[in-house]
């Protein structure tokens, strides 16, 4: 079994000026995180903007990706869509990848009954050969994994871990209660709540800033330092809420452009963070 506890970072995909995918910037984010203790690396998540890239443009990220990871830190991918075929398709050709696992998320826009919902994961994980990390995010996709949906999925030996977007603290208890998912908070203001309740991590975009004070937040709480979680979490709470203010990635972006490690562009339709947020980042930044 996977171990999918810790901080993980679902990476941003970096475009130079021109608007190219920009693989030396993407390359340095990689051994920024792996040199900060990161657990692991989503590539191709909501937070890489994976819809506005052409496949070849996504198969050429990932192979960046895991080619800067050199097998050490371990990489996810981001597998998302609502055409059955495509989806298992793609599955099966990333088995071919040497990936700690896929993150997937439910079908978004058609909004498939639980029935239709249990089913398309199902098919999913037969077809992959690697570990399934279950993406429950109803903002995005307009349907919610019901719980009794998420408890019989844990059946499944491939189903293995899941990013808690669903803003259901009684979900996050039951699956936490009941043990076979390991919960990474998805929601990146719940990263305390989850992790005192008995969750394993989370996959957390504001992650991107001040790494190691995420990672040093999660082992402190696991290590039963209390005192100590709350104080990094209280100190990470103002950078949490600014990142997560305007749509994802626009803040991250913005933020990591102001620390020179990337340009702030994005594709369309999505646009750069507003000139009022950039300025509330500038002094979290210097912190």
């Amino acid at each position: 079994m996977s171990n999918f506890s810790g901080i993980w970072i679902p990476l941003v995909t970096p475009f130079s000026a021109d608007g190219a995918v920009d693989h030396d910037a993407l390359r340095r984010l990689v051994k920024r995180y792996a040199d900060a203790g990161v657990a692991g690396v989503v590539a191709l998540g909501t937070t890489g903007e994976p819809s506005s890239l052409e496949a070849d443009e996504q198969e050429a990220v990932l192979a960046a990706t895991l080619d800067a990871a050199h097998g050490a830190l371990p990489v996810i991918a981001g597998v998302s869509g609502n055409h059955a075929r495509s989806m298992r398709e793609r599955v099966s050709r990333l088995n071919a990848l040497p990936l700690a696992g896929l993150l997937i998320s439910a079908p978004y826009y058609v909004r498939p009954s639980q029935a239709g919902i249990a089913a398309h994961f199902t098919m999913l994980a037969d077809a992959s050969e690697h570990p399934v990390v279950l993406y429950d995010i109803p903002a995005r996709t307009g349907v919610r994994i019901e719980p009794d949906t998420l408890l019989a999925l844990a059946a499944h030996p491939r189903i293995q871990a899941i990013k808690d977007c669903a803003g259901s603290l009684d979900t996050t208890h039951t699956l936490i209660l009941d043990g076979r998912l390991q919960v990474l908070a998805g929601d990146d203001v719940r990263i305390f709540d989850t992790l005192c309740i008995g969750g394993s991590g989370a996959i957390a975009a504001s992650a991107h800033l001040w790494p190691e004070r995420f990672v040093a937040l999660d082992r402190a709480l696991k290590a039963g330092r209390l005192d100590e979680g709350r104080a990094l979490f209280h100190a990470l709470l103002p950078l949490i809420r600014a990142l997560t203010s305007e749509p994802n990635p626009a803040p991250v972006k913005a933020a990591l452009a102001a620390q020179g490690l990337l340009e702030d562009v994005l594709r369309a339709p999505m646009t750069r963070a507003s000139e009022s947020l950039r300025e509330r980042l500038r002094p979290m930044l210097a912190g």
